[in-house]
């Protein structure tokens, strides 16, 4: 266990030192170099070397990458031109918001989905088992956006249940105090990941149901739902796992799109909002940290699928 640990954790470093050479070159190729990218196209020759020299872009791109890892390794994600603030300060009020909005919605997609993937695969065929099948295969195929924008025309412009803009606040704790404004953005991100959740459930329920350990447990005169819960659900959630792990990409990118639509004040809509005003030191700071999520994200997955099936142990 402690060896494949280990090399699990060596190849996510090495996936995270790629993220950082990627993300230094995109910075240092940007048309006219990142000072006439972060100063504008008015920017003199004179200003634009007095900028380099400041900031250490007069060295040469090797020692301009070392620099950059040692800011990393002190939790420097850079500083904004544009805001006039770092990227850690940005992150610290805006990340919470985006985790607890991605959060949400991962869970309550999860709790719904995986008994209802369990019930699919035991009432296989029928009409239950079509009818979430057609709901399912509709929600997956229909793009996040368009989704979105029709919960507000159902949900707020007709029938006025809830506001079409989610809440507004500089903090978490702002954004708690108005839940109503958090139902449509979450709404969204649930009824997305319940449709792909469900499939990848049944179909792993179903290949379960069909070992040879579940038919020497009602051999036994086992409770059915003993068998499920106690058999079929461990079994069935190592594909799961792996999902949830490889999932959090598309999560991120799933919320930025809900929170530009949604106006929601969270990592996604400052990503939007950098793009336009090209900040891009706060645009490689949030890919940074959304790319050491995702690979912390998939170590943990190969770690808790390691646990729930000892084979991956000892291969």
């Amino acid at each position: 266990m402690t060896r494949y640990l280990l090399y699990r954790l060596l190849h996510s470093i090495v996936v995270v030192i790629g993220v950082t050479i990627i993300a230094f070159l995109l910075l240092h190729h940007l048309p006219g170099g990142p000072a006439r990218a972060i100063l504008g196209a008015k920017a003199t020759p004179v200003t634009i070397a007095a900028f380099n020299k400041q900031y250490g872009l007069d060295h040469p791109l090797f020692v301009q990458y070392l620099n950059y890892v040692g800011q990393l390794l002190h939790a420097n994600l850079g500083y904004s031109y544009k805001l006039n603030i770092s990227v850690n300060s940005l992150l610290a009020l805006d990340l919470p918001k985006t985790l607890f909005l991605v959060g949400i919605s991962f869970l309550i997609s999860a709790v719904i989905a995986i008994p209802i993937g369990i019930a699919q695969a035991v009432r296989r065929n029928r009409l239950a088992d079509h009818g979430l099948t057609a709901v399912s295969f509709l929600l997956y195929s229909m793009p996040t956006f368009w989704l979105a924008l029709l919960l507000i025309d159902l949900l707020s412009a007709r029938f006025r249940v809830f506001p079409p803009e989610a809440p507004q606040g500089t903090t978490l704790s702002q954004v708690l105090t108005d839940p109503l404004a958090l139902v449509l953005p979450v709404l969204t991100l649930v009824l997305i990941n319940f449709a792909l959740f469900s499939r990848y459930m049944r179909a792993s329920a179903i290949e379960s149901l069909a070992q040879d350990y579940i038919k020497v447990a009602r051999s036994k005169g086992l409770p059915e739902h003993k068998i499920l819960w106690s058999h079929v659900l461990r079994n069935s959630m190592l594909p799961i796992i792996t999902l949830l792990g490889l999932s959090l990409p598309w999560l991120f990118t799933a919320g930025l799109v809900i929170e530009q639509i949604f106006n929601y004040p969270g990592t996604g809509l400052l990503f939007f909002t950098s793009a336009q005003s090209q900040d891009y030191p706060v645009e490689l700071g949030i890919t940074i940290v959304i790319a050491v999520t995702t690979v912390v994200g998939n170590l943990l997955a190969d770690i808790a699928y390691a646990v729930l099936d000892p084979r991956i142990r000892y291969s």
